[in-house]
């Protein structure tokens, strides 16, 4: 199996480049999608957020309260690596767990649609391939 990461900016047509990929028969996991889920309640990163930033970024019904907590973080380093700290391993986990579904699965490419890629770095060890849509 062969890992591709696919990268590029808003409005590069990334969407237009997953589903030719999926047309073809390639597996993608969205990487913003993991992010959005494991800061839902009931995961592991939305305890440590809130233990970490307070109540004030939860809405009523107890999910995060993604404008606060952006708020929050814009303008201190510190507090946006706490969250990065929080949240990465969790979306690494979920994208390990997924992307092992796929190989389970006979899918021979598994597309990473992952928005920074190479920002970040440290994902890019394990792409075979990386695509970068402009």
């Amino acid at each position: 199996m062969f890992l591709v990461g696919l990268t590029g900016g808003i409005a590069s047509g990334k969407s237009s480049v997953i589903q030719v990929f999926q047309q073809l028969g390639c597996a993608v996991i969205d990487i913003d999608v993991i992010a959005r889920q494991v800061v839902q309640p009931g995961y592991p990163a939305h305890r440590r957020i809130v233990e970490a930033f307070g109540t004030e970024v939860l809405l009523e019904n107890g999910d995060i309260n993604r404008k606060v907590l952006g708020d929050l973080i814009f303008n201190q380093p510190d507090r946006r690596s706490l969250l990065n700290a929080i949240t990465h391993p969790e979306i690494r986990k979920e994208m390990m767990k997924e992307t092992f579904k796929y190989f389970l699965r006979g899918y021979r490419y598994v597309i990473l649609d992952i928005p920074l890629l190479f920002e970040t770095k440290k994902l890019l060890k394990y792409m075979k391939h990386t695509v970068v849509v402009y």
